[in-house]
């Protein structure tokens, strides 16, 4: 029992340190390719095992995952290693595979307008240090920035220099420098993008420097010109023909908020009493020429529409038909013509005449 205890126990050994072994050797008819330096693994060997679908081609699978992958490690534990804070780091080698790019490769950035110019005088930048020496503070500080070496904002006396104002603010005068400076830097940056996006920067006076400026173009330039005054414009003298330009009408001048309280109350009474007023106003020579204007409309509606009635009777009888009132030449009977007969009575405006034509009297057909 002893000895067959021993030699089951050998044997189980041997079959552990085998499959060990199996599992760190991996054995292929084709050695595979490896790029360290993408940790990539090419094989190259082809599926014979995958050729016939089954239940087991998953399983197959992942041992030919597994075999490829036990490679691949097996490659990177021969490379020189060096510990990186109590880990174990191995060098990659570069990378000898070309890995295609998600995205196109970046144009380079356009030059502004100061490397342009230092392009074109053989200007090279010229590096500084970030940290100067304080002589204030007796330490090494920022050339830039916050807590910046010789720092003119932390000062607590300004001396007022010999030609300006004793009464004017050096405070206030540094801090609106620099928001000029901010605003002008600023205004820099936006025209570089425009310019490197090839966008159209808008001009002072409305003109491109092209050289073939339209009417338009010059008007407006004219304009802007003319307004850019102190008094904006308000006595420049105009050419004999030149006309007013459009869209120079007066501003809305809006009353203020708080202030002027016997205006406010004035006004306020104002509305109140024309909202209480029981008599509108009324304008009699507007009411009246807008109620002339509207009959004359109707008597030019009727008299177009009697004459389109005209037209039409006209053109139904036609040149051959019998007609009342024309001439006996045509073959029409006339009642009423030179030899008609008329009713007695004055040919007045109420006087019936039949046959001829009298105005305001009836036509007798």
């Amino acid at each position: 029992m002893e000895g067959q205890s021993v030699e089951e126990l050998l044997a189980k050994a041997e079959r552990d340190e085998a499959e060990k072994l199996q599992r760190i050797t991996v054995q292929k008819e084709l050695e595979l390719e490896f790029d360290l330096g993408n940790l990539l693994a090419s094989d190259r060997n082809p599926p014979t095992g995958l050729r016939h679908a089954g239940p087991t081609q998953e399983a197959e699978l992942r041992a030919l995952a597994r075999d490829n992958t036990q490679l691949l490690i097996n490659q990177l534990w021969q490379l020189p290693t060096e510990r990186v804070e109590e880990a174990l780091v191995a060098r990659l080698p570069e990378p000898s595979t070309r890995l295609p790019r998600e995205k196109p490769v970046p144009r380079p950035r356009p030059l502004t307008r100061w490397q342009q110019f230092a392009r074109l005088k053989g200007i090279r930048p010229k590096k500084k240090t970030n940290l100067v020496w304080d002589e204030v503070s007796g330490q090494w500080r920022r050339r830039w920035g916050y807590q910046r070496a010789r720092d003119d904002t932390k000062e607590w006396l300004i001396e007022v220099p010999g030609n300006a104002d004793p009464m004017e603010d050096q405070f206030a005068k540094r801090i609106q420098a620099k928001k000029e400076r901010v605003a002008k830097n600023e205004l820099n940056r936006l025209r570089n993008l425009a310019r490197a996006h090839k966008m159209q920067l808008p001009s002072a006076a409305g003109m491109h420097p092209t050289g073939h400026q339209s009417k338009e173009e010059l008007g407006r330039a004219m304009q802007v010109a003319k307004v850019s005054t102190a008094s904006v414009g308000r006595f420049q003298e105009r050419l004999p023909k030149e006309k007013a330009p459009r869209g120079s009408g007066k501003k809305r001048k809006f009353q203020p908020l708080f202030g002027d309280f016997a205006a406010e109350r004035k006004s306020q009474l104002e509305m109140l009493r024309g909202m209480n007023s029981k008599k509108p106003q009324l304008d009699i020579t507007r009411a009246t020429n807008k109620q002339m204007r509207e009959e004359d409309q109707e008597e030019a509606a009727k008299r177009r529409k009697m004459s389109q009635k005209g037209k039409r009777k006209g053109a139904r009888q036609g040149p051959g038909g019998k007609r009342k009132g024309g001439p006996p030449s045509q073959g029409g009977k006339r009642k009423g013509g030179l030899g008609g007969k008329m009713n007695s009575g004055p040919p007045g405006l109420s006087g019936k005449r039949k046959g001829g034509q009298h105005q305001g009297g009836k036509r007798r057909k």
